[in-house]
């Protein structure tokens, strides 16, 4: 599979220029670290994720707009990889990190997590090196209206580092809640206990990312209480924290966000969403 992944990013950089000006962005990308009680948090300015941070998601907005996922929406130059019988990998053309990818279900059907968490550990197990990403319909899922997973490599981002600190299933003064889990039936009883504690239709407000390490799978779920913290509205800030935010890559499109937010603010905003 990754070498399937590694042809399919070659042959469409090659050939959407889209895709092709996304990653050179990203190889000219402005990080910086700060610390969170203890843990590092990137810094990262994406001026090309402004979109996707402010995107409309309410019912209305996204009613209006022909769904960007469809297959027979697609720009003409973008092409797909058959992961099974319902995903289909694309080259993510406004990247976060390293070989960012949208893993998209074939069907027109809603953001839901209810019936794909094998699917999840599948992907996750058969792409060593990455870690795949489950945004809530309400948590930062740019096309709530359609069922897709995202992808990026894993190397050096922070949650790799930050599950060996965790203590039974939690990790202690993370800033941000957070429950790890290590295989597909304890990240169902998670789910389910998370909908019993805070209940909501069509699921409950939460985050996922899965990937694989030596000592096996892993899996984060980090419940949430709101989409987009007060800074969004205000205009104090332009982020709205979604899965890669939560595992310590926060993006920031605006570049006076970039060089003031400190990291005592992300740990403000993590606590109001999380």
């Amino acid at each position: 599979m990754l070498d399937k992944i590694e042809q399919l990013f070659a042959e469409q950089i090659a050939s959407w220029p889209l895709l092709t000006r996304g990653t050179d962005a990203l190889k000219q990308v402005q990080t910086r670290n700060v610390d969170l009680n203890g843990f590092t948090v990137w810094i990262r300015h994406l001026p090309h994720r402004i979109a996707s941070t402010t995107a409309a998601v309410d019912p209305a907005s996204v009613e209006k707009r022909p769904c960007f996922l469809c297959s027979a929406n697609l720009p003409p130059e973008e092409k797909g990889l058959p992961f099974n019988s319902e995903l289909t990998i694309y080259c993510n053309p406004f990247p976060i990190l390293d070989r960012h990818m949208t893993i998209v279900h074939k069907d027109h059907r809603p953001q839901r997590i209810e019936n794909q968490v094998e699917n999840l550990f599948a992907l996750a197990e058969s792409m060593p090196g990455y870690f795949i990403i489950y945004n809530g319909p309400e948590c930062g899922a740019s096309a709530p209206d359609h069922l897709h997973f995202q992808a990026c490599s894993v190397g050096g981002v922070p949650i790799v580092d930050d599950v060996k600190k965790a203590v039974g299933r939690t990790i202690p003064d993370y800033g941000r809640q957070v429950w790890v889990v290590r295989n597909p039936n304890q990240l169902k009883e998670a789910i389910a206990r998370w909908n019993d504690l805070s209940p909501r239709d069509p699921e409950p407000l939460l985050n996922l990312a899965v990937f694989r390490r030596d000592s096996g799978m892993v899996a984060t779920l980090f419940p949430r209480r709101k989409h987009r913290p007060a800074a969004y509205y205000t205009g104090e800030f332009t982020v709205s924290p979604a899965t890669i935010d939560l595992c310590g890559v926060f993006v920031t499109p605006v570049e006076k966000d970039f060089q003031t937010i400190s990291g005592e603010d992300i740990r403000r905003i993590f606590q109001e969403v999380s």
